[in-house]
């Protein structure tokens, strides 16, 4: 297992191919996935043929950032997974905040917990200068986490999707925290 960070409730770990279900069974509730892509889960056979094969490549790809499975430090249950990586390869300076986790997590404050750790890593141990995130603007517990996490609202952002979700009409939002600003 190559862990990633930790916090005081959770590893972050590199994803390996044992934790196949565990993502077909995330991606697939209705719920986790309302306010993402499409608003509809994803079929278990393309998280086993994309998804999953794709955040194993971006390790390699991304210089080790990427996706990274959140588990319990108590007894290692898979919590969901958050995302720290480049939107480019080479701009490994500026790089994308993200988070799902399982329902049963909702409310608990691993989403802060999960976002607030990768900040200080990124800005005390990778020389990140700017990290950046993005939900829609209806998503209004995906924002408090950004703001809690210290994340600040930068714009609006209304793009034309081509299977929109309700709430889409209100636009995505984009949040941002620079080095500079960061308080660890």
């Amino acid at each position: 297992m190559t862990v990633f960070c930790a916090t005081e409730r959770m590893v972050l770990r590199r994803f390996t191919p044992a934790d196949e279900a565990a993502l077909v069974t995330l991606h697939g509730d209705a719920d986790v996935m309302r306010f993402v892509g499409n608003g509809r889960p994803v079929p278990g056979e393309v998280v086993r043929r994309e998804t999953l094969p794709a955040i194993l490549a971006d390790y390699g790809r991304l210089g080790g950032l990427g996706l990274f499975a959140a588990e319990s430090r108590v007894d290692a249950t898979f919590l969901g997974w958050f995302e720290f990586r480049p939107r480019h390869p080479a701009s490994r300076d500026d790089v994308e905040l993200g988070y799902r986790l399982h329902r049963a997590q909702w409310g608990r404050g691993l989403a802060t917990e999960g976002a607030r750790t990768l900040l200080r890593r990124g800005f005390t141990d990778l020389a990140v200068r700017r990290v950046h995130a993005t939900t829609m603007a209806v998503n209004h517990a995906s924002r408090r986490v950004l703001e809690k996490a210290g994340l600040r609202y930068v714009r609006t952002v209304h793009e034309d999707w081509p299977e929109p979700i309700a709430g889409a009409e209100h636009g995505d939002v984009e949040y941002e925290l620079l080095r500079a600003h960061w308080r660890g």
